[in-house]
C-alpha cells in the first residue's frame, strides 16, 4: 500500500507532506461542519419559557398596546434601517425624515399630554430603539417645545402652533440652558425687556456665557424657540419667563439679530443638530410671552398669579419633569434592545465545549449568565419603576406635585446609569462582534451618556432628591421584618426600607453636626457620597415598592 501511495506521489517527499496536510484540512472541515448548527436550530434547542411571552410583553409594555404594535410595524419600513458612515448632513436629515414618518402615522401628538401622556412616553421608548437621534429630536419637539407651548401658553399660542407642532410644519427648540448657567439656570443672563413705546419684548444675550447652549433642533431645523429670559418691566426683573422667538423664516434662513453656531460632531447622536444661539436685541411682539401665569397688561404693567421669582422659574421649567420621564423611557427602550441583542447572540455563538469542539453556545457558560441575567432582572425592575412614575405623573394633583418632582428626579438617573452599564457589559460579553457599529451597542452607550446630563445632570438631580426627601423624612414604622426568608419579596423590600432609613439618618445627623453655618460646606464638600447614597436608596426602594404593587 505504501509503495502504491509513494508511486502516486512520484516518490516526492514534499508531495507526501502536502497530501497529509490536505487530509488534515479536510478532516478539520468535516469536524467544523459537523459542529456547525444554524442560529435557528440552536435557538430551538433552548428550553421553552415557563411563562406566556405575549403576556410578558403586554406586562412590560404597560399601556397603549395597539399603538405600540403599530409603531413596531412602522419601524419595519426600510427608512428605519440603521445606516452608518454617512455624512453629518445626511444623518441629520435622516433623523428628521424618520420623525416625519412617525408624525405622518400620527403616533404622537402634543395634545396627548392632556388625554394620554403614556402615549408620548411609549413613542419615546420605541423611537430610541431604532434611532436615538430621532428620539432626541422628538423629545424636544413634543415635550420641551410643544409641551411648554401647550402648558404655559394660552389660546393665541395654541391656535398658532399646536397643529404645526404635530405635523412638523413648525419645528421648535427649547432655549433654557446657557453656557454659564446649566444647573443654576435661575440665574441666567438672557433678558426680555419690555418696550412700552412699541409694545414689544427685546430679547438680548448680554455676554458670552449667556448664549443658549446645546439647543437641540437649533442648528438646522427649528423655526421657533421658546427662549427663557429674565423678564424686565419698568426696570424691574420679574424672574424667568418663556417667550416665543422666531429664529428662522419659512425658508429656514436665520432672522436678523439671531446668530446660530452649529455645534458639529459629537461622540454619538450626530443626527441631532445642536446649536449655540445668541440674540442681539431681537424684537418680538408682547403677545409672544407665554402668559398662562404671568402677563403684561395693556397699560404696560406686569401681573402674575405666582408670587416670587424662584416660584415662577420652577413653574416655567416644569416641562423638565415629563422630559425626565421621556428620557427614562428612551433609556428603558435601548436597554431592553441591548439585552435582546446580547442574549440572541449568546444563544447562537458557539465556543469550546466539554468535547473540545466548538459546539456550545456561550449562553450556557456561567460566566455569560452571571454577566447578563442580573442585568435582565434589574431591567425588568427598572421598567416597572418607570411605569409607576408614569402613572403617578399622569394622575398627579397639586397636593402630590412635590412628590412627583422627586420621583422624576430619581428615576432618570437610575435608569440611564443602568442603561449605560447594560450597554457596556453587553458589548464586552459579545466580544469583537459587539464592537461593530452594526450591532448597535455604541449607539446605546451614546444615548445613555446623553441621558445622564440631559434634563439635569444625574448626580445633581440626586442631590435634589436627597434634599427633598430629607425635608420630609420619617423612618419606616415597621420595626420587625414580615419574614426572614431572603427569597421573599416582602423581606427584601423591608431590607431596602431599613437601608434607606439608615442612609437618611446618617446624613441628617452629619448635617446637624455641621450646624447652620457649616451646612453648605458639609453638603457640597464633605458629604457627597452620603448624599448620593441616600438618594439612590430612596430610588431603589421606590422601584421595589412599584414592583410589589404590580
Amino acid at each position: 500500500m505504501a509503495s502504491i501511495l509513494l508511486k502516486s506521489l512520484g516518490n516526492n517527499p514534499s508531495n507526501i507532506r502536502n497530501g497529509w496536510r490536505r487530509r488534515q484540512t479536510l478532516a478539520s472541515i468535516r469536524r467544523s461542519t459537523q459542529s456547525y448548527q444554524s442560529p435557528e436550530i440552536l435557538r430551538a434547542q433552548w428550553p421553552k419559557a415557563n411563562f406566556d411571552s405575549a403576556k410578558m410583553t403586554e406586562f412590560l409594555d404597560h399601556d397603549n398596546h395597539e399603538m405600540r404594535a403599530a409603531f413596531r410595524k412602522l419601524t419595519l419600513d426600510p427608512l428605519f434601517t440603521p445606516r452608518y458612515n454617512v455624512p453629518l448632513s445626511e444623518e441629520r436629515e435622516l433623523a428628521l425624515r424618520r420623525l416625519q414618518a412617525v408624525c405622518d402615522a400620527r403616533m404622537i401628538s402634543v395634545l396627548d399630554f392632556n388625554t394620554n401622556p403614556w402615549r408620548i412616553f411609549a413613542a419615546h421608548e420605541l423611537s430610541a430603539i431604532v434611532d436615538a437621534s430621532m428620539a432626541t429630536k422628538m423629545t424636544v419637539q413634543f415635550n420641551l417645545f410643544g409641551g411648554t407651548v401647550l402648558k404655559l401658553g394660552t389660546q393665541r399660542h395654541h391656535d398658532q402652533l399646536l397643529t404645526g407642532i404635530d405635523s412638523l410644519d413648525d419645528i421648535g427648540c427649547f432655549g433654557l440652558t446657557e453656557l454659564g448657567y446649566g444647573n443654576n439656570a435661575v440665574e441666567m443672563e438672557t433678558t426680555a425687556t419690555y418696550d412700552e413705546s412699541t409694545d414689544e419684548l427685546i430679547i438680548h444675550s448680554p455676554s458670552t456665557v449667556s448664549q443658549k447652549y446645546w439647543i437641540t433642533n437649533g442648528a438646522i431645523h427649528a423655526q421657533h424657540c421658546v427662549v427663557f429670559a429674565q423678564l424686565i418691566v419698568d426696570g424691574i426683573s420679574h424672574g424667568i419667563h418663556g417667550i416665543l422667538v422666531r429664529i428662522r423664516d419659512k425658508h429656514l434662513s436665520s432672522v436678523p439679530g439671531v446668530t446660530v453656531h452649529d455645534m458639529g460632531y459629537k461622540m454619538a447622536l450626530n443626527g441631532v443638530d445642536n446649536a449655540k444661539l445668541i440674540f442681539n436685541n431681537v424684537r418680538v411682539p408682547k403677545v409672544n410671552l407665554l402668559n398662562k401665569y404671568s402677563d403684561i397688561t395693556a397699560d404696560g404693567k406686569f401681573t402674575s398669579i405666582i408670587k416670587g421669582n424662584r416660584a415662577r422659574f420652577l413653574t416655567v421649567a416644569d416641562q423638565l419633569l415629563s422630559g425626565r420621564i421621556c428620557i427614562a423611557s428612551m433609556a428603558v427602550g435601548c436597554t431592553k434592545a441591548a439585552l435582546a441583542i446580547a442574549f440572541r447572540y449568546s444563544a447562537t455563538r458557539l465556543a469550546v465545549g466539554s468535547s473540545g469542539r466548538s459546539d456550545t453556545p456561550i449562553l450556557k457558560y456561567e460566566l455569560q449568565q452571571r454577566a447578563l441575567i442580573p442585568l435582565l432582572a434589574t431591567t425588568v425592575a427598572m421598567n416597572i419603576g418607570v411605569d409607576y412614575v408614569k402613572d403617578r405623573y399622569a394622575a398627579s394633583t397639586q397636593s402630590d406635585h412635590s412628590e412627583i418632582v422627586t420621583m422624576c428626579c430619581a428615576i432618570k438617573p437610575l435608569v440611564s446609569w443602568h442603561g449605560e452599564e447594560v450597554a457596556t457589559i453587553c458589548r464586552e460579553r459579545c466580544g469583537g462582534q459587539g464592537y461593530l457599529s452594526v450591532n448597535r451597542f455604541g449607539t446605546f452607550v451614546g444615548l445613555t451618556h446623553a441621558s445622564m446630563t440631559a434634563e439635569g445632570d444625574n448626580s445633581v438631580l440626586m442631590q435634589k432628591v436627597a434634599k427633598e426627601r430629607l425635608s420630609v423624612f420619617e423612618p419606616a414604622t415597621q420595626s420587625n421584618p414580615p419574614t426572614s426568608d431572603i427569597n421573599s419579596m416582602d423581606y427584601l423590600h423591608y431590607v431596602l426600607m431599613q437601608r434607606e432609613d439608615a442612609a437618611f439618618i446618617e446624613l441628617g445627623e452629619a448635617l446637624q453636626r455641621a450646624g447652620t453655618d457649616g451646612i453648605f460646606d458639609a453638603w457640597m464638600y464633605e458629604l457627597s457620597d452620603e448624599v448620593q447614597q441616600a438618594a439612590r436608596c430612596y430610588g431603589e426602594r421606590l422601584i421595589s415598592e412599584a414592583y410589589l404593587q404590580r
